[in-house]
């Protein structure tokens, strides 16, 4: 039997079972499968997992079955000092697998991504070794030429002369027109050794891949030169040459377009786009408002071009401006607000901020006002989230971070990077189709927590709103998209408003609640003629707080604005077990009678 044959220019793929459980290895090969794949060969040795759990296909499970009866994956010998390990066989032959995932489901026992599982003794994936697959018909790119090596490239060259290009000056001469990302990296392994650091080959292998391999004829490109967006087509395949100084020496021929964009009046989520930093960012994710700023759609199919072989004029896709809803009379009312100016005014700050907070003493109805607004802002309760804040909050729990997560098929426990409450929703606030709706972050007791190690670099970002960064953990280009709004609650009677640093100060608009200023001062009173009850208890609060002489430690309405408060005694319980123990810890240490000072029968006297 002929051996198969190994694909050239790859090396030897592991994988390594859970709990030292042993290591499986292989190559690919030259054949292709049955699903237009090459072919994976697993090397007789190789330890392969005896359970098959659920998420298996019908498919694997009869391949290992027929393995078993041949022979082909005996029982492996056991190690008398791990008992307890799970079971596992051995390869007796080297297994012909109609493609890398195939193998890995062998090895594995469930079904798992080829590509991906299989990896480099450098921990580099198989997929990195393999020609670019699908891609979308349609994609976009950003070049950045304003400065290679102090030179102005945009002005100088690309526009005058059409193209767009790469520096690549010490890369080797490019033996293949489509090259995979391993062999780009033994290319600038070999070239820049010494000349970069490994941290500059590594973006420089991404951005080299992108523009030879990923980017395509007909693809929209932009770059940005002096202070203005320039767009265009690409019209040529990529080409090695040389240029003087070796500053373009990878090009690619490009038709731009004669009206360019200044870059402050762009989108703000295509200036987050543009404001990645590396050399060739995908721009894929803006194609529509790109489209929109040239009145073009963006179409690679070469029967939608004239006879000329230029692509016609035709109308963009209308873009859905981000607004809030108009405040309402109606709203007022339900929420009991004096006036309904207040409220617009609370609509036009989150509009010019996108980051408010409501602070003022307890009782006060800061989460109640937060909640109602977002949802009525924000078309419903969908596109609202919750969080609260304590001391031991931390930037893992609340956007993102390394967690123990048992995986459902394997029931082995490991740590993976797991999004908090604050990366969902930006990501579902970010998705085609949403951009244009209002999301509600609503952070709860905003000052419990260690601000500036919750936020982390995205304290940056709620000030900047245009630009991205990249984050800590999972190393992305991240953006807060624009329609994403936050709205904080502080107590001011757990920790003063003085206390709070500047930079939070400088992010977020500062809205009091207070039960001396409305709307809160006459909201009881507003409750209770709604409700048709006796007005004495708003008559009663604002006796208590006329005598508490710190405004953070004023007692707020909503805690007589529950039922239980009417029932028979529940004015007098509800003061005796809610308000005054509140009081007594706000003079602790004083040797004041509160009761005396602060209870039911004192205001009560005081009134005429």
């Amino acid at each position: 039997m002929p051996h198969p044959d190994r694909l050239p220019g790859t090396p030897e793929f592991r994988i390594k079972l859970p709990k030292d459980g042993g290591e499986a290895r292989g190559h690919l090969l030259t054949e292709f499968g049955g699903n237009g794949t090459h072919k994976f060969l697993l090397r007789e040795g190789s330890t392969v997992a005896a359970e098959a759990w659920p998420g298996l296909s019908d498919h694997a499970r009869r391949t290992r079955a027929d393995l078993r009866a041949s022979g082909g994956l005996a029982d492996a010998p056991a190690d008398p000092d791990r008992q307890e390990a799970p079971r596992r066989w051995v390869a007796a032959q080297d297994i012909e697998c109609n493609s890398s995932s195939a193998a890995a489901a062998l090895v594995y026992g469930y079904d798992a991504s080829g590509p991906e599982s299989w990896r480099t003794a450098e921990g580099h994936p198989l997929a990195d070794y393999l020609s670019t697959g699908w891609r979308p018909p349609r994609k976009a790119w950003l070049v950045r030429g304003s400065n290679v090596s102090g030179h102005n490239l945009v002005r100088q060259s690309w526009l005058k002369e059409g193209f767009v290009s790469l520096a690549g000056a010490h890369l080797p001469p490019l033996e293949e027109s489509d090259p995979t990302k391993s062999a780009l990296r033994r290319y600038v392994e070999e070239g820049y050794e010494g000349a970069a650091s490994y941290n500059q080959k590594q973006s420089l292998v991404d951005d080299l891949h992108a523009f030879l391999t990923q980017m395509r004829m007909g693809d929209t490109v932009a770059t940005i030169g002096d202070g203005r967006l320039h767009i265009g087509r690409i019209t040529g395949e990529a080409l090695q040459t040389s240029s003087p100084g070796g500053l373009s020496n990878l090009r690619r021929t490009v038709d731009w377009l004669p009206k360019n964009h200044a870059y402050e009046e762009l989108q703000e989520e295509v200036q987050q786009k543009l404001s990645v930093q590396h050399d060739v960012v995908d721009l894929t994710g803006v194609l529509d408002a790109l489209g929109a700023l040239t009145g073009h759609l963006e179409r690679t199919d070469p029967a939608a071009a004239d006879a000329s072989g230029e692509y016609p004029a035709v109308e963009g896709p209308t873009q859905r401006e981000l607004s809030l809803p108009d405040t309402t009379g109606a709203l007022a009312a339900d929420l009991l607000v004096h006036d309904s100016s207040w409220l617009e005014e609370l609509r036009e700050l989150l509009l010019d901020e996108r980051q408010l907070v409501f602070y003022g003493p307890p009782g006060t109805g800061k989460t109640y006002l937060a909640m109602k607004l977002a949802e009525y802002f924000g078309g419903g309760p969908e596109q609202v989230k919750i969080v609260q804040f304590h001391p031991s909050y931390a930037y893992e729990d609340f956007f993102e971070g390394f967690r123990p997560v048992e995986d459902p098929e394997t029931r082995e426990v490991a740590f993976r990077l797991t999004a908090g409450p604050l990366r969902e929703l930006a990501d579902l606030a970010s998705l085609e189709g949403n951009r244009h709706l209002p999301h509600f972050l609503i952070i709860d007791e905003i000052n419990r927590a260690n601000l500036a190690k919750v936020f982390g670099e995205l304290y940056f970002l709620l000030e900047y709103r245009t630009r991205s960064v990249r984050l800590t953990y999972s190393g992305d280009d991240f953006a807060l998209p624009p329609n994403l709004f936050v709205i904080g609650t502080m107590n001011t009677a757990d920790r003063s408003i003085a206390l709070v640093d500047a930079a939070m100060r400088r992010r977020f608009a500062f809205v009091e609640l207070s039960p001396r200023t409305e709307p809160t001062a006459g909201l009881l009173a507003r409750w209770l003629k709604r409700e048709g009850r006796d007005p004495e208890p708003a008559h009663l609060l604002d006796a208590l707080n006329a005598r508490i002489d710190d405004a953070d430690f004023a007692i707020g309405p909503s805690y007589l604005m529950k039922p239980g408060v009417y029932r028979d005694g529940g004015l007098e319980r509800t003061w005796r077990t809610k308000i005054l123990p509140l009081l007594e810890e706000h003079h602790y240490g004083e040797g004041l009678d509160v009761t005396a000072r602060y209870g039911l029968d004192s205001l009560r006297e005081q009134r005429p």
